[in-house]
């Protein structure tokens, strides 16, 4: 499973992670840095620190999981 990680730093000083399930491939880093800039701009996600107040990173992490079978 891949996710697009946005990454943030808010009025603490703090990184604050947003995940997107099914990123778009290949990913468009003019289009994501914008998206950021734009997310900063009209202020669309808070946390626990306070507003969101520059780019930290984005990124696409790929998530492995193989079940053991128990007998």
């Amino acid at each position: 499973m891949k996710k697009l990680e946005l990454k943030f730093t808010n009025q603490e000083g703090k990184i604050v992670t947003y995940s997107m399930d099914q990123p778009v491939e290949p990913a468009d880093a003019a289009a994501i840095n914008a998206a950021m800039d734009e997310i900063i701009v009209q202020n669309a996600f808070t946390s626990n620190g306070g507003e969101l107040v520059a780019k930290s990173s984005a990124r696409i992490v790929e998530r492995m999981v193989e079940e053991i079978e128990m007998q």
